[in-house]
């Protein structure tokens, strides 16, 4: 991943849900050149924080047997003018879960207002190939072990 959208965990239950915060600066790598005169969060920026975020909840809930790959995003809504300079909290949660895949939903919210929303994430379990370098790498990204 090139880019990483969850700062911080505050709360995870496995195979429940995650909740944590992304902090959208206006010294992100992807503002350099995108929309120069009046920088704007990109929805599918929001998108992929809620994606990423729901990812690792399954992946921790399957104590990093399974990799996630998402399959199906709909029923998605993001505000279309935020500006950087905010402080993101995450929510997904688990809807429910095979060996197969998993339904999910996720939300942003700012100061208490909902940001973004998808009610309908589906993700593909495959075997990770290796599980401990996955273990690492999440808690590098959000400092849990």
């Amino acid at each position: 991943m090139r880019f990483q959208f969850c700062d911080r965990v505050l709360e995870i239950e496995k195979k429940k849900f995650i909740s944590g915060l992304k902090s959208f600066s206006l010294a992100e790598q992807y503002h350099e050149r995108h929309f120069p005169n009046r920088p704007l969060v990109p929805g599918v920026l929001l998108i992929e924080t809620m994606t990423q975020f729901l990812g690792w909840l399954i992946i921790y809930s399957y104590d990093f047997s399974v990799f996630s790959i998402p399959s199906l995003i709909r029923n998605v809504e993001v505000c279309p003018e935020m500006r950087p300079g905010f402080v993101a909290r995450v929510h997904a949660e688990i809807v429910s879960t095979t060996q197969r895949d998993t339904l999910g939903k996720a939300w942003i919210e700012v100061n208490g207002v909902r940001i973004a929303a998808a009610e309908r994430m589906i993700y593909t379990h495959l075997r990770a190939a290796e599980p401990e370098a996955l273990r690492e790498l999440f808690r590098y990204n959000t400092g849990l072990s």
